[in-house]
């Protein structure tokens, strides 16, 4: 039986063009974690570890059932404190402390994993991975409709000029604010070099 690769089935969502776009995204399921403070961080690294190690313990349960996935594109959601940062929405990368970060970090699952699932997941991490941190993963569920979207080419460091287009846009089609920034790792970042990397920044609108 052939895997089910996310990327593919839902093309449109892990796709984007180097120029802003408006593009409407379906209801999700995902593996979720949240944390606060620099990505850089060794905390980051390991509520990464955390996420994709209940990732793959669902995969290998499902496969045993007969349906096989492909673990899916490291996902983020982030935001700040906006009453201790007031009027930085588009600029958090340079006028926000690293430390200051908060995020949720994501991986979309196939529609057939349910919370039970992702529960009995978690269990198996903890106990059989020894990954207590795995406790703090949880099932969750997202429909961020119309969105307004670009593909960053380059470093993370740089985005702040992707990020300074999608403002424009957003602006120039008088578009309100209607969720948090989303970033779409379709590289390995790890692996990967800066000039190579390749994410989607995705900002909700209404």
């Amino acid at each position: 039986m052939d895997k089910l690769d996310l990327t593919k089935k839902y093309k449109p969502y892990f796709t984007a063009k180097t120029t802003p776009e408006i593009i409407e995204v379906e209801r999700a399921r995902f593996l979720s974690i949240t944390g606060k403070g620099d990505p850089s961080a060794p905390e980051f690294a390991k509520n990464i570890e955390a996420l994709y190690s209940t990732a793959y313990v669902i995969k290998f349960a499902c496969k045993s059932k007969g349906m096989d996935f492909v673990v899916s594109k490291l996902e983020g959601l982030w935001w700040y404190d906006e009453n201790k940062y007031p009027g930085k929405t588009m600029k958090t990368a340079v006028d926000v402390p690293r430390s200051e970060w908060q995020y949720k970090l994501l991986i979309r699952m196939p529609e057939y994993v349910s919370e039970p699932d992702v529960t009995n997941a978690i269990e198996t991490v903890v106990t059989k991975k020894n990954i207590p941190l795995a406790r703090e993963v949880t099932f969750f569920e997202m429909t961020e409709g119309k969105s307004v979207q670009m593909l960053h080419v380059g470093p993370f460091s740089t985005e702040l000029e992707t990020l300074k287009k999608i403002g424009a846009f957003i602006t120039a089609n008088k578009f309100g604010r209607n969720g948090l920034h989303h970033e779409i790792y379709l590289s390995d970042f790890r692996k990967t070099e800066p000039g190579k990397l390749k994410t989607i920044l995705r900002e909700p609108v209404i």
